[in-house]
């Protein structure tokens, strides 16, 4: 592995996992009314569109940790669509 590719595991390992503190609280309130759906989207999109740079480069530095933000951005996803909504008593 050259150098290169491992500033990307690294970078990408951070920005992936810098969602697992937004995902778990998220499930552990059962409450996404402050995440935006379009943040959402856009962050899954995103990581959409580098999954498949990565595959047209066979970069898995790129693969791998746009893989797993994937994962968690439809975690995201998931909790809003799930628990995004304002109560009607509010």
């Amino acid at each position: 592995m050259g150098l290169e590719e491992l500033f990307g595991f690294i970078g990408g390992t951070l920005i992936s996992a810098a969602m697992i503190p937004q995902v778990i609280r998220l499930f552990k309130l059962k409450s996404a009314r402050e995440i935006s759906l379009v943040f959402t989207l856009l962050l899954l999109l995103g990581g959409i569109f580098w999954l498949i740079y990565g595959l047209i480069l066979l970069r898995p530095s790129i693969i791998y940790t746009n893989s797993v933000a994937i994962s968690l951005s439809g975690l995201m996803l998931f909790a809003k669509l799930k628990w995004g909504q304002t109560p009607k008593n509010e």
